[in-house]
């Protein structure tokens, strides 16, 4: 899957998902106009920003953020998003920006008077809160008319920790989340159950393999990844058996028993359940 999700928050607040699990580079082109603060989020894999025709590069490597901003003149958006890339953008003008923090308008570089007409540019490294938020934005599975809201909420939430001035991860609430170790931990879980999702592991078993607790698995699974476990799993199961039937390699019971169903109703509950239609007719709808 390859996509360029542009989300439109409210009146010059703007959020693009970028996720490229293909092997080839996406590219992207977006028109930006002066007066507008960029965001740039690379959660994993690698990106890379042209300027002035391809006479200028800057590479946007996993787990950094960069800020951009010119008041001076237009910075179009040029995005080379590489294979198996997630990337998450915020577009905001400066307006808005400095309304959300007026009272904070000495500490944020680019805000203070000094600055006013200056163009800005920050990388930064993406910190473990950031990141949970970030894999948030990137498993969505809630209703659909709630989406602009949850990315609305998450919008402003990942701008917050930006500027969290005083992060320190030994005062959260869940200091294991916040943890680089114990979040590397929940991914290795990920990982594990998507490697055997036709047999997966218990969760008990799944919580001795990473070194976690079973409470800690699953709270920080939840935290991470929006979704427990199993549910997650089945989501992924469901959305790699709809690739395998885009194949054409596969019949719907092969394709099944690939993700761990033993029985084709069963399968085929599931698959209508997600996708609302059957597999046998997705089939027929892709090969007209």
């Amino acid at each position: 899957m390859s996509s360029a999700e542009e989300i439109k928050i409210e009146e010059d607040f703007y959020l693009i998902r970028f996720q490229n699990d293909l092997s080839e580079t996406m590219h992207y082109e977006r028109k930006v106009n002066s007066g507008i603060i960029q965001f740039h989020f690379n959660l994993k894999g690698k990106g890379k920003f042209i300027f002035n025709n391809g006479n200028y590069a800057l590479d946007l490597n996993e787990e950094k953020s960069l800020l951009l901003y010119n008041p001076q003149k237009e910075l179009p958006v040029h995005l080379e998003v590489h294979a198996n890339t997630w990337i998450i953008s915020v577009l905001i003008s400066i307006k808005k920006f400095h309304a959300l923090f007026s009272e904070e308008a000495d500490y944020i570089p680019f805000l203070n008077n000094d600055n006013l007409d200056k163009k800005y540019y920050g990388e930064e490294n993406i910190s473990p809160s950031m990141a949970i938020v970030l894999n948030q934005m990137f498993h969505y599975n809630l209703s659909s008319t709630i989406k602009n809201l949850y990315f609305k909420g998450k919008g402003y939430e990942l701008l917050s920790l930006f500027f969290n001035r005083n992060e320190d991860p030994n005062k959260e609430n869940c200091p294991f989340l916040i943890d680089e170790e114990n979040i590397a931990k929940i991914k290795k879980a990920k990982d594990i159950v998507i490697a055997h999702m036709a047999e997966p592991p218990g969760l008990q078993e799944l919580a001795d393999q990473v070194g976690l607790t079973l409470k800690k698995l699953k709270i920080g699974f939840k935290q991470v990844y929006g979704d427990s476990v199993y549910s997650f799993l089945l989501d992924y199961k469901l959305d790699y058996a709809r690739k395998l039937l885009d194949s054409g390699t596969y019949n719907v019971n092969e394709v099944g028993l690939k993700i761990g169903y033993s029985t084709a109703s069963h399968f085929i509950a599931a698959f209508k359940k997600k996708f609302g239609t059957t597999p046998k007719k997705y089939l027929t709808s892709i090969s007209l």
